[in-house]
């Protein structure tokens, strides 16, 4: 933390690149109550992403009228684990089996348009507003969903909660990017998973003490109650309205922290408004979606981005969704898996600080790959669950450090719609997983084929995209197109 020790510093040196790190600091007392507010987030993410493990967990039936199990009009499940599921309630068997994992399919869809839709919002009315907006509806749905009476209104709850954890999830996350300095932004993005990784742990209690798929419904969506002091206590980011030319507000955001963190505030007036002056011959604007493709090098780091964040969220959900599948007490499996990504948080924190973000894609979604397609010839056991464990690891490290590389890798203008589109893109491969995983059923060794191949490709496609380690966070869409163009310039005459 930055205290007096600093401010003399402070005073002599000129406004570096980064305005808002020079002025609040890197990280002081103020972002580390801001994180911990916007960490608060990803519990309620986690609980609502992973819910459908016992919402609908695996029961058994049998029939009242002869033997066979399909056709059944009129099914005898086994209430010993649970008493009543989605699947119990609407009897989702036979034919409509498909259904218990439909469901999950359009939460994967609501939170890829949220992602979208929220990000781009973000980036147009500010942080603030559609945080709380996300956050109010999460609730509403959330709770409502307890009440559904019918399997289409109970899905559609769960539709929209998926777009409010798709909007909480992305700007939760540039929130604290856009407050915390450069050499804080890789620990703050690793720890940022932390408590998704809790909230995956913690769910086996909710359905250990709520048996009933609406009581744990109602039990997960009860404690976001407790984001509603984002209202009061949540800030529009400085970053966002210095871009959009809203001055006042952002120098009377900026004097409050520096205070807060002990910080000099005589001349943060002067240094915006010097910086304002600077960057109007960028002819800054508000950005959206399209700007990220409108220019060539742009264009090629979305692409390569978003295609990365597929690959994470295909192989992490699938394989996690796989260890799952294995026997054992279900709340103790679920448990275990969370407790394995929250160490694959814990050792990427060391890692983004020594290692570039660019050579932990290709390390690991090597090893990933890997693993992946090893589980294709070792039979089932302990060798198995090894290899799928470390796969899920691997996976999710890629997971934290795509987050921090996307921020750092976009302009401010449009770092959300960048976030949002690559999340986005992240739904699309946690949507297609469930359906590989049903491979299974023709043969044993097709599933991590499949899930092993996407992320050897993304080892490729991460070739494609400039390193961003120690680099200050850009603000126009000029500095994000010409980003990374020097390096290659350089690689090319020497070449």
């Amino acid at each position: 933390m930055e205290g007096k020790n600093n401010d003399a510093e402070a005073k002599k040196e000129p406004p570096t690149q980064d305005l808002i790190q020079h002025i609040i600091g890197s990280f002081g007392r103020y972002q580390l109550c801001l994180c911990i507010l916007i960490f608060l987030s990803k519990f309620p993410i986690a609980w609502h992403q992973m819910a459908i493990i016992f919402l609908s967990p695996k029961v058994d039936h049998t029939c009242a009228r002869g033997n066979a199990t399909c056709p059944c009009p009129e099914p005898e499940f086994d209430t010993s684990m649970f008493t009543n599921t989605i699947e119990m309630e609407w009897n989702l068997i036979c034919e409509k089996k498909w259904l218990n994992s439909f469901n999950q399919t359009l939460f994967q869809l609501g939170t890829l348009i949220g992602s979208v839709l929220f990000g781009a919002a973000s980036d147009r009315f500010g942080r603030k507003k559609p945080m709380l907006l996300a956050v109010v509806v999460q609730i509403a749905m959330g709770i409502g969903a307890a009440y559904m009476p019918d399997y289409w209104s109970f899905t559609f709850a769960r539709f929209v909660i998926g777009m409010t954890v798709g909007g909480t999830m992305v700007i939760g996350f540039v929130i604290a990017m856009e407050f915390v300095g450069t050499q804080y932004r890789d620990i703050v993005s690793a720890l940022y998973q932390t408590p998704f990784n809790l909230g995956h742990m913690t769910l086996p209690l909710f359905a250990y003490f709520f048996r009933d798929y609406s009581t744990f419904q109602m039990a997960i969506s009860v404690p976001v109650l407790v984001l509603l002091i984002y209202i009061w206590l949540i800030p529009e980011t400085p970053r966002w309205l210095i871009a959009v030319k809203r001055t006042e507000q952002a120098i009377g955001i900026l004097e409050r922290v520096a205070k807060k963190n002990n910080r000099p505030t005589e001349n943060i007036r002067s240094s915006v408004e010097a910086y304002q002056e600077s960057i109007k011959k960028d002819q800054l604007k508000k950005g959206n979606l399209l700007d990220l493709f409108r220019t060539p090098n742009l264009r090629k780091n979305i692409l390569a981005m978003s295609f990365t964040w597929l690959a994470c969220s295909y192989c992490f959900y699938g394989v996690s969704q796989y260890v799952g599948q294995l026997s054992g007490n279900v709340f103790i499996n679920v448990a275990a898996t969370g407790s394995v990504t929250l160490v694959g948080t814990i050792v990427s924190i060391p890692l983004i600080r020594a290692v570039g973000r660019k050579t932990i894609l290709i390390v690991f979604n090597a090893i990933c790959a890997t693993c992946l397609i090893v589980l294709c010839f070792v039979p089932e056991g302990v060798g198995s669950v090894v290899c799928a464990i470390i796969g899920v690891v691997s996976s999710f490290i890629v997971f934290v450090t795509v987050y921090l590389y996307c921020t750092e890798l976009f302009p401010t203008v449009v770092r959300n719609a960048a976030l949002g589109f690559s999340s986005m893109m992240a739904r699309v491969g946690s949507m297609v997983a469930p359906f590989v995983i049903e491979l299974g059923d023709k043969a044993r060794w097709a599933p991590p084929l499949v899930f092993g191949l996407v992320p050897l490709v993304a080892v490729f496609v991460a070739l494609f995209l400039p390193e961003t380690k120690g680099c200050e966070l850009m603000t126009t869409l000029e500095e994000g197109e010409q980003f990374g163009k020097k390096e290659e310039t350089k690689t090319e005459t020497k070449t």
